[in-house]
């Protein structure tokens, strides 16, 4: 342990965040107090929502200091330290990523079992982003078996996994969107029924071709002209999951709403934000579920591994690019 290195927010982006925005610091090793650890973290997660929080606002979470580490999901080996049954040799899941060496609070980690899954799942499918979509597709938007279920942004970590999760539960059918005709051609072998790429052409064109009896769920990853023509797509009743709209991170001005809100009130739509973090009652459910059908090999996740902390700017940038498939993560 001869040194740690961070990734500082260097300034505030203004539209889309470039490379000057970070900076890689040196910075010594923590030594852990009383019911503390330090944790060599092995693997960083880098999350769309993360783009907000770079802003200066008011949110759901607090917005990143200047000139101090980030921070987010990590999974690692604690090296120094020890308390709550948790002790040097453990690998733990926290919340303190982009950096080497990461000290904090034995109680903000969780212990996790490598033998039962590759570290980087805890990240991903059986972690926040597997959550996401289990709560968000049977909690948040309530999909019934025989359903049509529309995902937007259907190529990364969190919609590649609403998709497979609806088909196991019984849907009818199941569409998705997403960038390029690789990914496309990716959803088709996940399982879903349709799927298209919004690059070729207006996407309420795209999603009337693919669900011509229309959408009775929709999980929103995307917002703007996905939102508009799933509003316009859905049946009566129908129900979206609104968990991000990353159509508008970058914007420098208010986005416009969707020009048919109206049709809200004549369908009785439900629209409802998704936070993950108000859905942790479900988490064992969800671990059982979710484990079972990977060891049955009926549910596959894509992973996207940059190496190298220095390159976490790079990766995040990547992400908000759409370069990534599945999972975006940083091998430390």
């Amino acid at each position: 342990m001869s040194g740690n290195r961070e990734i500082h927010l260097a300034s505030r982006p203004q539209g889309w965040p470039t490379g000057d925005n970070f900076r890689l610091v040196a910075s010594e090793v923590p030594v852990p107090g009383p019911g503390q650890l330090v944790v060599r973290n092995q693997y960083i997660s880098v999350d769309p929502y993360m783009r907000g929080r770079m802003n200066d606002v008011r949110s759901y979470v607090p917005p990143f200091a200047l000139d101090a580490p980030l921070d987010g999901g990590a999974v690692g080996e604690v090296v120094a330290g020890g308390s709550d049954g948790i002790a040097p040799g453990d690998i733990v899941l926290h919340a303190l990523g982009w950096r080497e060496y990461a000290l904090l609070d034995a109680k903000a980690a969780r212990k996790v079992e490598p033998g039962l899954a590759p570290l980087t799942a805890y990240l991903g499918v059986l972690g926040m982003t597997g959550l996401t979509a289990y709560a968000g597709l049977l909690e948040v938007a309530a999909m019934k078996p025989g359903e049509t279920v529309f995902v937007s942004g259907a190529a990364g970590a969190v919609g590649s996994v609403v998709g497979q999760i609806a088909r196991l539960r019984g849907a009818g059918r199941v569409i998705g969107s997403a960038g390029s005709a690789a990914k496309v051609e990716r959803l088709r072998a996940l399982g879903f029924d349709a799927a298209f790429d919004y690059h070729d052409g207006p996407v309420r064109d795209l999603l009337g071709a693919a669900a011509p009896g229309g959408v009775d769920v929709y999980f929103d990853n995307v917002g703007g002209e996905h939102l508009e023509a799933a509003i316009s797509a859905m049946n009566p009743h129908g129900r979206a999951a609104l968990c991000g709209m990353i159509a508008h991170y970058n914007d420098t001005e208010p986005p416009a709403a969707p020009r048919n809100l109206a049709q809200v009130i004549g369908k009785r739509l439900t629209l409802r934000g998704l936070l993950v973090t108000d859905h942790g009652g479900l988490r064992e459910q969800f671990v059982r579920e979710v484990s079972g059908w990977l060891r049955e090999g009926t549910l596959s996740y894509d992973e996207t591994i940059v190496d190298g902390l220095e390159n976490a700017p790079a990766a995040f940038l990547g992400l908000l690019r759409g370069e990534n498939l599945g999972k975006m993560l940083v091998r430390v």
